[in-house]
């Protein structure tokens, strides 16, 4: 594999940070028309009809052993928890609180990767997890904004998970690219997450059972946002990114998304922002700094 420079791999990881905050609220406008389900498959399959021909042009065919396939079914797994329990918890949260939520992704990144590669001290990250997880119950728990949605409580849960996958997917691809492109682990991680998805798509349907007429401009335009900017861009560019710098200093720059996520939300949802909100930030930095402190320190 070619070398990341660090600069290549921190643009690519701000790119996607940037992008992937435009998403969240992207994803709450696409499930309006469609279901959580309809949003995760068609992001896979438009995501896919540009990763794979661009993935046969630059490296050509690739083989693959049993054991690189079960590997990759289970980061596909991971894929598809994320996506889902997203989309599934933009349901009952609002689309800044839930970026918010996502700011906590760096501790829980750095919690795993601390337990399962030991490349951190459990001891020197703890701290900071706690710390983010206060920030976490500000802004799920004890939120009370208009616009925070049904069940902030239980869409904040499902984010929290969906946290928990994507660390698990951030983890295990930087083992995998030590022998496969990050274009190679993206388009085979998304096609299984769909093939896991299809018996989904017969118990969570709209589009599907009512006929595209009834989805609106707005629905298409972010479900395009979310193929092209969220799925193929975004998830490309952070694989590139983790592969360059590890997963412990790549999740820092999610530290991003909740800006983006709460100011787009603002603007375009015209939801409220609330001192939950800003509690709830504060708290998740905060840990987030913690972690990186200690993470400096160890290195």
């Amino acid at each position: 594999m070619s070398a990341r420079t660090p600069s290549a791999a921190y643009a690519a990881l701000t790119t996607a940070a940037i992008v992937w905050g435009g998403s969240v609220v992207a994803q709450k406008v696409a499930l309006g028309p469609f279901s959580p389900v309809e949003v995760s498959v068609f992001r896979g399959l438009g995501a896919l009809l540009i990763l794979f021909p661009l993935w046969l042009w630059r490296e050509g065919v690739v083989a693959f052993s049993v054991r690189d396939v079960g590997v990759f079914t289970l980061l596909g797994v991971a894929v598809l928890a994320n996506h889902l329990l997203v989309l599934i918890g933009l349901q009952f949260i609002g689309a800044g609180a839930a970026g918010i939520i996502i700011g906590a992704s760096p501790t829980i990144t750095a919690f795993l990767s601390s337990l399962i590669i030991h490349d951190l001290p459990f001891r020197r990250v703890w701290v900071g997890c706690a710390v983010s997880f206060v920030g976490v119950l500000f802004v799920s728990g004890l939120n009370g904004q208009v616009n925070a949605g049904e069940n902030p409580l239980l869409g904040g849960g499902a984010i929290l998970l969906s946290l928990v996958s994507w660390a698990l997917y951030t983890i295990g691809s930087r083992r995998v690219m030590e022998r496969f492109s990050s274009l190679t682990v993206n388009w085979t991680t998304l096609l299984i997450s769909i093939f896991l998805q299809i018996p989904l798509l017969f118990m969570n349907q709209q589009v599907l059972a009512s006929g595209v007429d009834v989805v609106p401009l707005s629905g298409w335009m972010a479900l395009f946002y979310v193929i092209v900017f969220a799925t193929a861009l975004g998830q490309q560019a952070w694989l590139y990114g983790v592969e360059g710098v590890g997963p412990s200093r790549a999740g820092i720059f999610v530290n991003l998304i909740p800006v983006s996520a709460l100011v787009l939300s603002f603007f375009i949802l015209e939801e409220s922002i609330g001192w939950g909100d800003v509690l709830g930030i504060g708290f998740i930095l905060l840990g987030v700094w913690l972690v990186n402190r200690q993470s400096l320190r160890q290195a």
